[in-house]
């Protein structure tokens, strides 16, 4: 019995130095800066760029938005895509309020004006926060319609508010531009070498044998150090307005559920999804078919000629959100 108690607790202690190994070594260097994505955001004209406000979350921290004003008819809530922060929707926001739309764009929590960067308190936190401004948003403008429009992760977090009751069905319509639905998603474009994909190889560094450690700690309902960042950006070095690294649950949080296929099946209301041609993460037609098979009622245009972050900031791709959210719910 004495040979039997202390086997177990030898492989007890091997097991946790594997999982300590996991959680300090199993990490990785971030990749460098990929201008295709991040040049737009740092040539951007940020003219008329509203001044931060706040609104108090459940919690009590006092959250970031911008709010560009234009009557109390329709409200479009605009979502910032990873490591980014309000700002990058600046160009579409003033586009929607030349058209009559009022636009309120979050900083999500961890992100832009809102520090500390990369993190949140737990899983689920930034749809809490959602659901608090919607409140705000419900008693400034109570015969408002209301579009909710995300960017890349924002555009995987919109779907998965979309998919959420009853959150989902506190807005009349859905914009993705180029939705971010999973790491194993077969939207995402193949790269040469080791990195599975673009996305997780040329915009993301994955901290792989963290994550294996946490995911493990998770299944025994250990979260004590979900805080870790397990993934890091390709964006310029110590630059202040934007997220390097996200911890293991803001990961989780930003974007759609892990069954994405749910997602798409249970979304509220009327649902449009844009696509560039020339995407440099994602597949257009594989964004065609994921959609088409669960949903024929979603429509996923393919804009030509645009990349990745033109969805937020190119003419064609303005015009094509500006009349999606200028349709009827």
């Amino acid at each position: 019995m004495k040979w039997l108690v202390r086997g177990i607790l030898a492989v007890m202690g091997l097991a946790a130095l594997t999982i300590a190994g996991l959680l300090v070594f199993g990490t990785a260097e971030p990749p460098p800066p990929m201008k295709a994505i991040t040049s737009t955001f740092a040539t951007m004209d940020l003219g008329q760029l509203p001044t931060v406000e706040r609104y108090r979350a459940r919690d009590g921290a006092q959250l970031a938005f911008r709010t560009y004003s234009a009557g109390s008819r329709q409200v479009a809530v605009l979502i910032h895509g990873s490591a980014g922060s309000s700002a990058d929707m600046h160009v579409l926001a003033l586009a929607l309020q030349r058209a009559q739309v009022t636009v309120v764009v979050p900083d999500l929590r961890g992100h832009g004006a809102n520090l500390p960067h990369g993190d949140i308190a737990y899983a689920g936190q930034l749809d809490d926060d959602i659901a608090d401004l919607v409140n705000i948003l419900r008693s400034r403008y109570p015969d408002a319609t209301r579009s909710l429009v995300g960017f890349s992760s924002g555009g995987g977090f919109a779907l998965r508010i979309a998919a959420d009751v009853p959150l989902g069905r506190q807005f009349d319509r859905y914009v993705l531009l180029a939705p971010y639905l999973r790491y194993d998603a077969p939207t995402l474009r193949s790269t040469e070498g080791s990195q599975p994909n673009a996305y997780q190889g040329r915009w993301v560094s994955a901290h792989v044998g963290r994550i294996i450690g946490l995911t493990i700690l998770g299944r025994f309902g250990l979260h004590a150090f979900d805080g870790l960042p397990v993934v890091a950006f390709a964006v310029p070095p110590d630059e202040p307005s934007v997220t390097a690294t996200y911890s293991w649950r803001l990961q989780q949080n930003f974007g759609p559920h892990t069954d994405y296929v749910a997602d798409i099946r249970n979304a509220s209301g009327p649902m449009r999804v844009f696509v560039g041609s020339s995407d440099e993460l994602f597949f257009p037609d594989e964004m065609q078919r994921i959609f088409r098979a669960q949903r024929p009622d979603i429509s996923v245009e393919v804009l030509p000629g645009l990349g990745h972050s033109d969805l937020v900031a190119k003419p064609k791709a303005i015009e094509a959100v500006v009349n999606a959210c200028r349709e009827g719910p």
